[in-house]
């Protein structure tokens, strides 16, 4: 009977190498309860036995390589929290569109400008844009005031980005949010 090679469990790769990983004749040894210097190898793993903990090589590209003396399995615990903790801090940009016409009367305009001061109150970006069909081109003009009087009413919830510029048959602005308008999620 064959064994199937995908069940067989490899050994999982350590990205430090500890304790008797270490094949080097020299370490800097820093950590608690030590005093920090350069030690012998067989030294400082005594040492780490001692205290019950793992000699862990922290810095391989150093002269000597650094070593720590701690709990690798909490080490790497801690670490794992950290990175989580700063994935979790840092935020997605998200980008809101919000169109209008030439001929936007003034209801619609209202209406669209509650929806990006509450975009912006979330923290997302609001991307607006004009969009001319056909001879609507003729009043960039036109277009150009309504994006500028909806910048000015949104100036107290985001800054403007750039000013408004033709892309084809569109013209765009982009608003940030300012960074003080972010609620807390849960509130």
């Amino acid at each position: 009977m064959a064994i199937n090679p995908k069940f067989i469990k490899k050994k999982q790769e350590n990205e430090h190498r500890i304790n008797q990983e270490i094949n080097v004749a020299e370490v800097r040894l820093v950590g608690e309860n030590i005093t920090p210097g350069v030690y012998h190898t067989d030294i400082a793993l005594k040492m780490a036995r001692e205290q019950g903990v793992d000699l862990v090589e922290i810095s391989p590209n150093a002269a000597p390589p650094v070593c720590k003396i701690i709990d690798y399995n909490k080490f790497l615990y801690d670490k794992k929290k950290k990175e989580k903790e700063i994935k979790a801090r840092s935020q997605k940009n998200v980008m809101k569109e919000i169109r209008f016409t030439p001929n936007t009367d003034e209801h619609d305009f209202e209406f669209k400008t509650k929806h990006a001061i509450k975009f912006l109150e979330e923290g997302a970006k609001v991307k607006a844009y004009v969009h001319f069909r056909g001879r609507a081109i003729q009043f960039k003009d036109r277009g150009e005031l309504l994006l500028l009087k909806f910048v000015e009413q949104l100036k107290e919830f985001g800054a403007l980005e750039a000013l408004p510029k033709l892309e084809g048959n569109r013209m765009n602005i982009i608003i940030n949010p300012k960074s003080n308008n972010k609620k807390p999620k849960g509130a």
